[in-house]
Formats: C-alpha cells, sequence, structure tokens
C-alpha cells in the first residue's frame, strides 16, 4: 500500500504528515517554508509511494471559505497541476491549530516550546490526516 501525505498549508510554513505504509498511524513528517513546498513534495514522492495528498481546507463556522481560502486554493491548483497522478483531497481544517495546542498542553509540552508555530503546523497536520483517516474508515 501507499502512504497517505497531509498538509496544513499556511502562508509562512507548511506542516507536513504521513501515515505508515498501511495507511494505519498518522506521524508528523515536518515543515518546510510555504516557497520550498513543491520542491520538498517532488523529493519526497520520488522516495516513497503515496497514493493521496489531504489538504487542510480553512472553512469558518458557516462552512464557508476563509480568509485563509485564498491562499490554499491557488496552492491546490498548482498541486494538482504538479503531480497529476496523485490523488488530491481536501478535508476541513477548523479547529486544528486549536486542537494542536490543547495536544500540546495536554502531553505535557512547556510553554517555551508551544510557541514554537512549526510544532503547531506540524501538529496540525497530523490531526487532518489522522480525521481523514478516521472518516475514511467509517465509510467502510
Amino acid at each position: 500500500m501507499a502512504r497517505i501525505l497531509s498538509i496544513d498549508y499556511g502562508q509562512k510554513r507548511v506542516g507536513i504528515a504521513v501515515t505508515d505504509p498501511l495507511q494505519i498511524i498518522a506521524t508528523g513528517l515536518t515543515t518546510v517554508h510555504s516557497k520550498d513546498i513543491f520542491s520538498f513534495l517532488k523529493e519526497y514522492l520520488n522516495k516513497e509511494e503515496v497514493e493521496t495528498i489531504v489538504v487542510g481546507y480553512p472553512t469558518n463556522l458557516r462552512n464557508e471559505a476563509s480568509d485563509a481560502t485564498r491562499f490554499v486554493n491557488p496552492f491546490l491548483k498548482k498541486l494538482i497541476k504538479t503531480f497529476p497522478l496523485v490523488n488530491i483531497e481536501i478535508y476541513d481544517e477548523r479547529f486544528t491549530s486549536k486542537m494542536a495546542l490543547r495536544a500540546m498542553i495536554d502531553g505535557g509540552v512547556k510553554k517555551k516550546a508551544r510557541q514554537n508555530k512549526a510544532l503547531t503546523d506540524k501538529i496540525s497536520a497530523i490531526i487532518i490526516l489522522q480525521s481523514f483517516l478516521e472518516s475514511k474508515n467509517q465509510n467502510y
């Protein structure tokens, strides 16, 4: 089986998480600068078999596009064009940053470490991926 990769796209940083080859466990992979995301993905997809890329899609409480959507949409278009053989899915990323912060607090991460936005972005990507996996498993 191929991996599933998730992306928490932001203007400055991109959090990335990935499953194991059996698509059971979501693990944080890295955080890269937004300008470097496509070179990172090209290199990663050359080394690893990825069947699906899940992109966190920012919506508001009314399930409408949020302010951040205007940055994610061009990224999605370029992603689809750059990797036409990879299935691209969007997944609601509402509250993932707050959930990531809560997970760090519950996990005993010190306040100074919680201020690391790259860590928050990576944990958000894990939450997006884990939620996607759970929803996928409910449909079977």
